[in-house]
């Protein structure tokens, strides 16, 4: 397994302000270069940790990574900026320039360009849907330029995402990204900004989870049911908040082990390979 760690400031040339991060993770695994006479791509995977913006978790990090990796796809973990520096447009912009990155160098990575996904956790759920939904905002274009239009993600999932401002708000990380401003805070508020052309997304939470109410997840389905863009929901009965893959790779406690919420990783990759998401020597491409 080859691993790179991309400082996606310097890379495009940008600023780092005080301690924003901004870091992207690189996982490839080393195989078999050719398939039938061509390179051996493979899907990829974006993973976004949790943390209520507050911090980032590092059971939802390289262990997830690891999961898409053994499974097919080559990974990526991004480390984006958290507490006051990761103030909307900040932690958006990093996940972006992230999806450009890997998309920009989707051949010395060995990454299928067209089938590029994110997988964001709580907090980090709340990025990844930023990403799902406002890669077309002006403020990503006047910060990419032309690359802007490489930031779209191909598909999307969305574990125990954070993703309203309004009743079922967790509270600390919407005032956390908005910097404690009501209009902002209104803005992202993200059921209310999925439009017709976002990316397929599988969805899933846990009935008993405390922290983030599964309401996060119905408003989200149920706003891109009114788009019309395909969805898949899983809504488990047992677990509480941040069971990452809910083994006992990630566990901080025998709670957090919940054998059938594991089986989220297997049907999401199904879901994902029934989109194409495959490498070549699965489908012969």
């Amino acid at each position: 397994m080859q691993i790179d760690r991309v400082d996606l400031y310097k890379y495009f040339g940008k600023e780092r302000k005080g301690n924003q991060q901004g870091y992207l993770n690189v996982y490839i695994a080393e195989e078999p270069c050719t398939f039938d006479g061509k390179d051996r791509e493979r899907p990829a995977m974006l993973v976004i940790a949790g943390g209520g913006y507050q911090g980032v978790s590092k059971r939802e990090k390289e262990p997830v990574a690891l999961e898409y990796l053994r499974k097919g796809f080559n990974a990526f973990t991004l480390e984006y900026s958290i507490d006051a520096d990761c103030v909307y447009p900040t932690a958006l912009l990093e996940g972006c320039m992230a999806m450009c990155y890997i998309r920009e160098n989707a051949e010395k990575l060995f990454v299928k360009k067209d089938k590029i996904a994110c997988i964001g956790f709580s907090a980090g759920g709340h990025l990844t849907a930023m990403i799902h939904c406002l890669y077309n905002e002006q403020v990503v274009k006047d910060y990419l330029g032309e690359r802007a239009k490489l930031t779209r993600p191909d598909a999307v999932i969305l574990s125990y995402a954070v993703i309203t401002s309004g009743k079922s708000s967790h509270a600390g990380s919407i005032k956390t990204i908005s910097g404690g401003n009501e209009e902002i805070a209104k803005f992202l508020s993200m059921e209310k900004r999925v439009h017709k052309k976002v990316c397929p997304a599988f969805i899933w939470t846990t009935f008993g989870d405390g922290a983030v109410p599964m309401e996060n997840s119905l408003l989200y389905a149920m706003a891109m049911r009114k788009k019309k863009v395909p969805f898949e929901l899983m809504v488990f009965e047992k677990g509480q908040h941040g069971l990452s893959v809910a083994s006992e790779i990630t566990a901080h406690s025998k709670v957090a082990v919940v054998d059938r919420v594991s089986m989220w990783v297997d049907l999401s990759i199904g879901w994902l390979r029934e989109r194409g998401f495959m490498m070549n020597c699965v489908n012969g491409e």
